[in-house]
């Protein structure tokens, strides 16, 4: 456990994107295209598209990705008359995002940061944030919401896509109970080291206290929420939710 969890776990993300990660891949043309024509949609969780009274007024907002990057998202954002900045530490979901501007030709601000630190934006920055499933990858979650809400601006809104622990409990097949939560491979020596040797990745469970009760701590007035299943697999066959979706606004 020398090096950083969080170092390790952007180089697990470069690694899945090139084995063809369904969260590496890049929006195309055609979907782009579509956007621009005001049809489209945009997931946080698994299945169910984001609702479209959840955003904001997108032409000329200002949006963050946080831990968004991957080209599927911003582009749309982009397509739609948004000002984009994707924040990510994945260098090859980065490189999704410019590859996708240079087919495309728009500019977006790229910046390569690890979201467990301080954000490297303004107070007040931005109009909305886009924060698909992705604390489950950090180990404490209410600093980056503090964060969140000192760079939104009033009004603003932070839409999350949110783990709530119940995949980590289960074996590979969804078929028997063998870990207990919290799930933390930092505090358990033998799950760090399954979490590397089985490709996970260093993952974290994360409590409803940690997820909506750090946003209301932060400051936020949570506004929506909805469940969601993790798309495939047994849980999902029994329609079991794994995942939900917040959002919540800057007061």
């Amino acid at each position: 456990m020398d090096k950083k969890y969080t170092e390790i776990n952007s180089h697990f993300f470069d690694k899945w994107v090139d084995k063809g990660w369904k969260w590496g891949q890049p929006v195309s043309h055609e979907v782009f295209e579509k956007a621009k024509n005001n049809d489209w949609s945009m997931l946080l969780t698994p299945t169910k598209p984001v609702p479209k009274e959840w955003f904001c007024e997108i032409k000329n907002a200002e949006i963050l990705g946080l831990a968004s990057g991957g080209g599927q998202q911003m582009p749309i954002f982009t397509a739609l008359g948004a000002k984009c900045t994707v924040l990510d530490y994945s260098e090859k979901q980065l490189l999704s995002e410019k590859e996708v501007a240079k087919r495309e030709n728009y500019d977006i601000k790229i910046v390569r940061a690890d979201m467990t630190k301080p954000l490297p934006f303004e107070d007040e920055s931005f109009d909305l944030i886009f924060h698909p499933v992705s604390n489950c990858y950090i180990e404490e979650v209410v600093p980056v919401w503090k964060e969140c809400y000192r760079i939104l601006k009033k009004g603003g809104i932070l839409l999350a896509g949110l783990d709530n622990g119940i995949n980590y409990i289960f074996n590979d097949e969804e078929t028997m109970i063998i870990n207990k939560l919290p799930f933390n491979p930092l505090k358990n020596k033998k799950l760090y080291e399954d979490s590397i040797k089985n490709d996970w990745g260093i993952q974290f469970s994360h409590t409803i206290e940690e997820q909506i009760g750090g946003q209301l701590q932060a400051g936020f007035v949570l506004t929506n929420i909805y469940q969601d299943t993790n798309g495939i697999g047994r849980l999902h066959e029994f329609n079991v939710p794994s995942f939900y979706a917040t959002r919540a606004i800057k007061k």
